[in-house]
């Protein structure tokens, strides 16, 4: 069978494991030594355990149910357990806050993925896989918003804008479109786009899949202005998987991330849950 019907095969076995346990649907792999306790790293002996936001959105993890392998993130976090050698009934899911996840401490999860930028900042408290998605930050408005005729950073400048507090795109407010007024900081997306709904804000900030789905899907006229580009010029923004700082298991975390980035499941998941957008405009 095809590498895709492999992993939607091992998430399904993940709700139902009392029906496929026996059909061939786990992992192709044997867990390695560090699966056998937590002494070698491991959050649950012969588990893994993965984390995700509370709550987990659309296109990432589709309704609010990771369980189901459904989803980019979800479905690159069973890959990732596949990769490791563990079968789908052996993930084990809990949640956590954004800011929570990426503070310094020990961790409930093995890894955590809930669109984490990998930044040096956050390096200092805690460690990255390598990246397993690559995307930008878009501007999202309504029609009837002054942003909505935005063409150029220049022309957001003079508006009230805000994101999701922690993140890049909260980041790329300050320091890409630098606006006059002082960025508004939301705990989640769902605030800043109910706050954009109300005529509170003129615009919200959030990365490109998130974008086309708030835009076209979740707001009344909504409008996708235009992406962001990064300080040094680049558009693009890495998300990677959080594990604990020092884990023993980023190592082996990375290897698998890059295994599936070379063998093209990757880009085959990302075409699945996030792909056929198109492209928002670069602002300049």
């Amino acid at each position: 069978m095809s590498r895709r019907t492999r992993l939607i095969r091992l998430a399904a076995a993940g709700v139902a494991v009392a029906a496929l346990a026996l059909t061939g649907c786990a992992s192709s792999g044997t867990p390695d030594a560090g699966a056998t306790g937590d002494a070698d790293g491991w959050v649950t002996p012969g588990k893994i355990t993965i984390a995700t936001g509370e709550p987990a959105y659309y296109p990432w993890v589709i309704d609010d149910d990771p369980s189901s392998g459904e989803g980019f993130e979800a479905a690159v976090a069973y890959a990732v357990a596949d990769q490791l050698g563990f079968a789908a009934d052996d993930v084990v899911w809990v949640r956590s806050g954004f800011d929570e996840a990426i503070a310094p401490g020990p961790k409930d999860f093995d890894f955590n993925l809930q669109q984490f930028s990998i930044s040096d900042e956050r390096k200092q408290s805690v460690d990255f896989s390598s990246p397993y998605y690559e995307t930008t930050q878009v501007v999202v408005t309504t029609g009837a918003s002054p942003a909505a005729d935005a063409t150029s950073i220049a022309d957001l400048k003079g508006l009230l804008i805000g994101a999701q507090t922690g993140t890049t795109s909260f980041t790329a407010i300050e320091s890409v479109i630098q606006p006059t007024q002082p960025a508004q900081a939301f705990n989640t997306n769902d605030d800043a786009k109910l706050a954009l709904e109300n005529g509170l804000v003129d615009a919200i900030v959030v990365d490109l899949p998130t974008a086309f789905y708030i835009s076209g899907v979740e707001l009344t006229d909504g409008v996708l202005v235009g992406q962001l580009p990064t300080p040094d010029g680049q558009t693009g923004d890495e998300f990677g998987l959080v594990l604990a700082k020092d884990s023993p298991l980023t190592a082996k975390v990375t290897a698998a991330v890059d295994a599936l980035r070379e063998d093209g499941t990757l880009d085959e998941l990302a075409a699945t849950w996030l792909g056929g957008e198109g492209q928002a405009p670069l602002l300049k």
